[in-house]
């Protein structure tokens, strides 16, 4: 199974093969505040995570999601005055488990209970520098094709 590196420092996502063999970099956008698990902080969140939960596969890119329920793409929801959140989750998501309790399983810094996610964002322009509250933003088209190359399971490690 392939896994995914997360890189703060470098704001990268690298796809890995079972060998370590890179298969894909790509640039994202990591928490504004900088890294932490702690429930509200809207910080990114450290260490061994899984993929428990894909969704979005069948959507349209530019699927606009709120509370994980697609409205429609983005041109539809602006046309329909969808009122959006501030972060706006677009095309696919990725649901990270916090694989280390006390870390960011369970209590006040479970991952999985903070939503944190990788997903495809309206705000590309920022991507490649610190700009979101919490989760793992990438491009549309980056997001499409690391959902088809992941499965729920898949390790996520994210580290500074």
């Amino acid at each position: 199974m392939n896994s995914i590196i997360v890189s703060i420092k470098d704001q990268t996502l690298t796809l890995q093969n079972d060998d370590g063999a890179v298969l894909h970099i790509y640039p994202v956008s990591t928490s504004r505040y900088g890294t932490g698990n702690e429930n509200g902080s809207e910080k990114t969140p450290l260490g061994l995570h899984r993929i428990k939960d894909k969704i979005g596969g069948a959507m349209p890119v530019n699927t606009v999601y709120i509370g994980r329920v697609p409205q429609g793409t983005l041109e539809e929801c602006i046309d329909n005055r969808v009122e959006l959140p501030a972060d706006v989750i677009t095309s696919r998501i990725l649901w990270l488990e916090g694989m280390e309790p006390g870390r960011n399983k369970g209590g006040y810094v479970d991952s999985y209970g903070r939503y944190i996610y990788i997903h495809g964002t309206s705000d590309e322009e920022h991507i490649g520098t610190p700009t979101s509250i919490g989760c793992i933003r990438m491009l549309n088209a980056d997001i499409v094709e690391l959902y088809r190359l992941v499965e729920v399971g898949t390790e996520v490690t994210i580290v500074e």
